[in-house]
């Protein structure tokens, strides 16, 4: 009975915290309220507050750390697809374009909009994004370094691809087109290339 109870938890929780993500993705930070979070996961406001008791803030923290899991699983997933690294990256250019099309455009980065509205005002959200981003750009990083390229080399340009896939992901969804993801793959692919 106890071991019962235990799993139900764990969902709960994990419920409250992929939906506090999604709300978070799509309506930031201060438009997610604790209430609507509740709804959503269908569990009791008591409930929120059982599994984190710091309140939204933390549970914002929670829902910025699953964001990072989620995007760094899909980058290893485009990873894996491919050996080389620059069609790993024209490959997660256009997954990404295709999921995001696929959500209406609402589902951007899991992390910058709640990134954006904790920058000076709540610094253990903005952590959180910061260590997300970190945790992306090694991924980039290590996969450069398998595939022959130096230290160096692979710091800037996992540095560079995150930047731009970020920037390309955020214009997509605000033009409401799969092109800036597209151009974005096929231009770090070629500046990959040029470091061959």
């Amino acid at each position: 009975m106890g071991t019962m109870r235990t799993q139900h938890e764990i969902g709960t929780r994990e419920r409250i915290v992929r939906t506090t993500s999604r709300l978070m993705q799509r309506q930031g930070y201060e438009a997610t309220g604790l209430k609507q979070i509740s709804q959503e996961a269908q569990a009791t406001l008591g409930s929120v507050y059982h599994f984190f008791p710091g309140g939204k803030r933390e549970l914002a923290v929670e829902a910025v750390r699953h964001g990072d899991r989620e995007f760094a699983e899909f980058l290893r997933a485009a990873f894996d697809k491919e050996d080389d690294p620059a069609a790993a990256i024209v490959a997660c250019t256009r997954d990404l374009a295709e999921e995001l099309r696929e959500s209406g455009w609402l589902d951007g980065c899991p992390v910058t909009t709640t990134a954006l509205e904790s920058v000076g005002r709540a610094p253990e959200i903005q952590q959180a994004a910061e260590d997300a981003y970190e945790n992306w750009r090694t991924l980039v990083r290590d996969k450069l370094t398998r595939s022959g390229f130096a230290g160096d080399v692979a710091h800037d340009l996992a540095h560079t691809v995150i930047n731009t896939l970020e920037g390309a992901e955020l214009s997509a969804q605000v033009s409401q087109s799969e092109a800036p993801l597209e151009i974005a793959g096929r231009h770090l692919a070629r500046l990959i290339d040029s470091y061959r």
